[in-house]
């Protein structure tokens, strides 16, 4: 399980930092793709696989099925840590989450989330305000 905050920075090759306790549940292999509210999400490979089954399953007859899995895919990129634990992220995925130096990433459960530091900041403050709103409507999903 994925859990914390921790900010780090891209090098000017593109590469970042993950975080120690994340790379024992990551393993050496893992996914990265685009996320949503303009981060990317991190995969282990299982957890990867289960998802990509899920996505399968949706009617291609859907017109949002069939778009949310290309955005979903088509910026799937399998990642290998180095010998000094960073990842090298592909350009589209810089330019989508907007990431330039400051990044913060998070573990939230399954999966790993990288921001920009700044657009994470923004989304916190953004979040924090509303948060016993948000907290209330958890109830719809028995939390």
């Amino acid at each position: 399980m994925f859990m914390g905050e921790y900010q780090h920075n891209i090098d000017a090759k593109g590469r970042l930092i993950v975080p120690a306790k994340f790379r024992e549940h990551l393993g050496e292999t893992f996914v990265i793709t685009r996320g949503l509210d303009q981060c990317l999400f991190g995969y282990p490979l299982d957890e990867w696989r289960q998802l990509e089954e899920k996505l399968k399953a949706l009617p291609m007859t859907k017109k949002d099925a069939r778009a949310f899995t290309r955005f979903f895919f088509s910026g799937a990129v399998e990642c290998e840590l180095d010998k000094q634990g960073r990842i090298n992220l592909p350009s589209p995925l810089l330019g989508y989450a907007k990431l330039t130096k400051e990044c913060v990433i998070l573990g939230v459960s399954s999966r790993i989330e990288i921001w920009s530091k700044d657009l994470w900041e923004d989304y916190f403050a953004e979040s924090e305000e509303s948060f016993a709103e948000i907290a209330e409507n958890m109830i719809d999903f028995d939390i």
